[in-house]
């Protein structure tokens, strides 16, 4: 699990199937309202707090995005301002507006542009020639979108074998990143550089 504050009154949580598979979890479990579903999220609560000094007390909005064979992101905003609660009740006392929303892109990134050389060949050999290539501090980031020619966990088992997956979500890339190739980043690579 890891935790980035976003500003003073929101956090962002990245969680990876590891971490949910730790706590007895599956993707599907987190749309459901369970008693483990909430025993992380107050486990997130009390990480935060530790880590970032972020405290959650009567309304929050919570935003669940699940990233395909990634993960989730889940972005925490507290809405306190204006707010008061009896103090016999602050301690435990949250009243959650909750979003839910599913990327079906897959986002990798790569310490180097050799791992996606030798990825790009990989994946062309499969018949896999789209995608698009970003930059972004100093990272190289592939997106690509579900391919119907290979089973998705194929798919990621191939993407971590050259990069790791990312907790930024398509649109900060998009934002903040440069683009190097907009579309089919697999077959340009792969022409422009030969093993």
């Amino acid at each position: 699990m890891r935790l980035e504050r976003l500003n003073y009154n929101k956090i962002k949580i990245f969680l990876t199937l590891d971490d949910l598979t730790d706590r007895g979890l599956t993707k599907e479990d987190l749309w459901k309202d369970s008693l483990k579903v909430h025993q992380l999220f107050r486990e997130m609560m009390n990480e935060a707090s530790e880590e970032l000094g972020f405290e959650a007390h009567g309304p929050i909005a919570v935003e669940v995005y699940s990233l395909q064979a990634q993960g989730m992101v889940v972005i925490v905003t507290n809405n306190e301002e204006n707010y008061e609660v009896d103090e016999d009740f602050s301690d435990d006392y949250i009243e959650m507006q909750v979003k839910l929303d599913e990327s079906m892109d897959i986002v990798y990134e790569f310490a180097s542009f050799e791992d996606l050389i030798q990825l790009s060949h990989h994946l062309h050999s499969l018949g896999i020639t789209g995608g698009a290539v970003h930059s972004y501090q100093n990272l190289y980031y592939l997106e690509m979108e579900k391919i119907q020619s290979i089973p998705v966990d194929d798919m990621v088992a191939i993407l971590a074998e050259y990069g790791n997956p990312t907790h930024l979500t398509i649109y900060r890339l998009h934002e903040y990143g440069k683009v190097i190739f907009s579309d089919q980043a697999i077959e340009k690579i792969k022409s422009y550089f030969k093993l």
